[in-house]
């Protein structure tokens, strides 16, 4: 009798030592769990806020110039072809993006004075001879090597014979179309701009351009606008011997494609598709 009395004994201890520890571990749960769920609710708060504090940053887009400004060969004046410049600059700033241009040697950016002329002289056109602001950065470009590819979200190239020249074999302008390019972000290039691309490689070696659809002034729009003395080579040409799948509308007319990350437009009359597609491209990485 004694012994079952112990053992009642002993049992009831072990009985209220279990229900004390139930009785804390609910406690402590009860304690925990909301510091855990708080804890939880407001690293998804902090998360959100970060999101949103990436989507107010204001996009930027790096635009690249030519730096050229005679063809020796002829004496001819080249540079950019302004309106394939400005009407992306203002599409881009009216929309909140971000602009730094930079040219290969920085500081003036010399423009096509033939792009100038009153037939060629778009809305876009006229809204930059009337915009100091916009003026005042042509003529002071940064240096193309000063620039470095993860301050921006895409780069741009407006064309003009100029690029044809300076553009090509520049490793700068090539290294940063590949991180770019590499890094999921949007490149961008209209008309004779694409020539950049000449060396341009991928990440297996091969031209950056091959299998790719590109775009850009055509053989038959070099021909009929007779400059082809004013080319270093034959834009389209190129294009096809790097592999591309060089594609393009009606001479003249507006058109841009886009394969992947990779935008090109075909002549000054595309340069607004291709900023549109830089804009849709920037808001879909949002």
């Amino acid at each position: 009798m004694t012994y079952l009395l112990v053992s009642r004994g002993i049992l009831t201890a072990i009985l209220n030592k279990i229900t004390n520890m139930k009785i804390k571990t609910t406690l402590l749960l009860a304690l925990v769990l909301p510091l855990i769920a708080l804890q939880a609710n407001a690293q998804s708060h902090t998360n959100l806020l970060k999101q949103n504090i990436n989507k107010m940053k204001p996009k930027k887009v790096l635009i690249v110039v030519t730096s050229f400004d005679q063809i020796k060969s002829t004496g001819k004046k080249t540079g950019t072809w302004i309106e394939e410049f400005a009407t992306p600059y203002y599409l881009l700033t009216d929309q909140g993006i971000e602009v730094t241009i930079v040219s290969p040697k920085g500081g003036v950016a010399p423009i096509d004075p033939k792009s100038a002329l009153p037939e060629y002289s778009t809305a876009s056109v006229k809204r930059f001879y009337g915009d100091a602001a916009a003026q005042e950065k042509m003529n002071h470009t940064l240096v193309l090597n000063d620039v470095h590819a993860k301050d921006y979200d895409a780069i741009f190239y407006p064309g003009g014979h100029g690029p044809m020249w300076d553009l090509p074999e520049n490793a700068k302008s090539i290294d940063l179309i590949e991180t770019f390019y590499n890094e999921g972000k949007p490149v961008a290039l209209v008309c004779h701009a694409p020539a950049a691309l000449k060396n341009v490689k991928a990440k297996n070696g091969d031209p950056l351009v091959k299998g790719k659809q590109v775009s850009a002034y055509s053989n038959s729009e070099e021909t009929a606008g007779k400059t082809t003395d004013e080319v270093p080579f034959m834009l389209e040409d190129m294009l096809k011997e790097n592999g591309a799948n060089y594609v393009k509308g009606e001479d003249w007319h507006p058109y841009a494609v886009q394969d992947g990350q990779l935008i090109t437009g075909q002549n000054p009359a595309s340069a607004e598709l291709v900023a549109q597609k830089i804009i849709a491209a920037l808001t879909v990485k949002k």
